[in-house]
């Protein structure tokens, strides 16, 4: 049986790594084993930061729910708790997407949850 040689699946290899660092500077982008290192600690970064994103998103929204809820005399706390017992079911993404955009829409969902809570 004739023997394979692997410099073509290595060169393959290499070159996917190495189009991945395009852009980074010095030996990062043009040697393989240094690229690879840091290709792979981007990815790492990456994905972490992809679930960071969502983490920071929901503590936007948090913030924006509880200076409007205070500006119609409610902490965050006690509207969230409000909305609950009321059963209305919405998000912080839309409730803090109301309060920017929709203030009186956003003090009505603030009178009921103050009316249930008292």
């Amino acid at each position: 049986m004739a023997r394979i040689k692997g410099g073509l699946n290595a060169k393959k290899k290499h070159n996917r790594v190495l189009k991945l660092a395009k852009g980074y500077r010095g030996a990062r982008s043009n040697q393989y084993r240094v690229a690879k290192q840091s290709v792979m600690r981007a990815l790492t970064t990456a994905y972490a930061g992809r679930k960071e994103r969502k983490r920071q998103f929901r503590q936007l929204w948090i913030a924006r729910i509880n200076a409007a809820a205070r500006l119609n005399g409610l902490s965050y706390s006690k509207m969230i708790y409000g909305l609950k017992v009321a059963n209305i079911d919405i998000n912080r993404k839309m409730l803090a997407e109301m309060a920017v955009n929709d203030a009186e829409g956003f003090k009505q969902l603030a009178e009921i949850a103050k009316s249930k809570i008292a």
